[in-house]
């Protein structure tokens, strides 16, 4: 019996090898590894978090994050056409119809920071220290050079919104002094500062931002340049491709205390550029 055994395994094992080399190569049982594609801001990739942020979920989670860094606008459109898994942003009213449109049914909080409104040291349109409503009537009226990221972005978004409550009508004033460079933040923040201009940032890329030059903060802390980010995984009804279970894990991370005390560590010089704001 042993005998009939080892020559019926033997004989099995050569069909095996047979149909190996007939087929070229054996089938991989390895598993692929879970990844997810997260649509987000060029805020929170130039600034640095998510690389201060992916390894410790992906080791956690085992899922790879790829991240597609976008103005906010786009980030949503790429989530609209069924590009990513999960999108996380900071314009709120762009996030308000994301919701509304049915490609997402839950917005969560996730952090926040502020813009600040950087220029030239020597401040020829003499803003500094004023709100920032009466900065941008300033700006307007010396036709101080400005750099706009007009990239529909969460900080474009924000600069529009703050032209309109200065009463500026911007196509009318627009001229050589308004360069509008269709860039991310940083591209932004370097066209700035060669033409030493105004430009309105996001405090964490500007704190992570190295190519200073002549500029510095002249306008903060005003209420109207409060920048929370949310965080939403793109509605399956709508892109049933979506990879829900890993979208959610990611997101359920980012709002757990590990995932908040990740964000609160982050700091560039021992200042810290995010600040947890998820409710538990």
């Amino acid at each position: 019996m042993d005998l009939l055994r080892r020559r019926l395994l033997a004989r099995g094992f050569a069909a095996t090898l047979g149909l190996v080399g007939a087929l070229g190569s054996a089938p991989s049982l390895r598993a692929e590894p879970a990844s997810i594609v997260v649509a987000s801001t060029t805020s929170t990739e130039q600034s640095g978090l998510f690389k201060h942020l992916l390894p410790a979920f992906e080791a956690k989670s085992g899922i790879a994050v790829k991240v597609v860094a976008l103005g906010t606008g786009q980030a949503l459109d790429a989530a609209r056409r069924g590009d990513a898994d999960v999108v996380l942003v900071h314009d709120r009213p762009a996030e308000d119809k994301f919701l509304a449109e049915g490609f997402a049914t839950q917005r969560r909080d996730v952090m926040y920071n502020d813009f600040v409104l950087v220029g030239p040291k020597a401040d020829p349109a003499g803003v500094k220290g004023s709100d920032v409503v009466a900065a941008f009537t300033e700006l307007a009226g010396a036709k101080a050079p400005f750099v706009s990221r007009g990239d529909r972005s969460g900080t474009h978004s924000a600069e529009l919104r703050t032209w309109k409550d200065a009463g500026i009508d911007l196509a009318a004033v627009r001229g050589d002094w308004y360069r509008d460079v269709g860039q991310g933040m940083g591209p932004a923040l370097n066209a700035a500062s060669a033409l030493n201009a105004y430009i309105l940032a996001d405090r964490g890329t500007w704190l992570a931002f190295k190519n200073r030059g002549e500029l510095a903060i002249l306008v903060e802390g005003d209420k109207r340049l409060f920048n929370p980010y949310g965080v939403m995984l793109v509605n399956p009804a709508k892109h049933p491709s979506v990879k829900v279970k890993e979208g959610q894990a990611f997101i359920d991370w980012l709002v757990s205390p590990e995932g908040q005390g990740a964000i609160a560590g982050y700091r560039i010089g021992g200042e810290q550029l995010f600040f947890p704001s998820a409710a538990h």
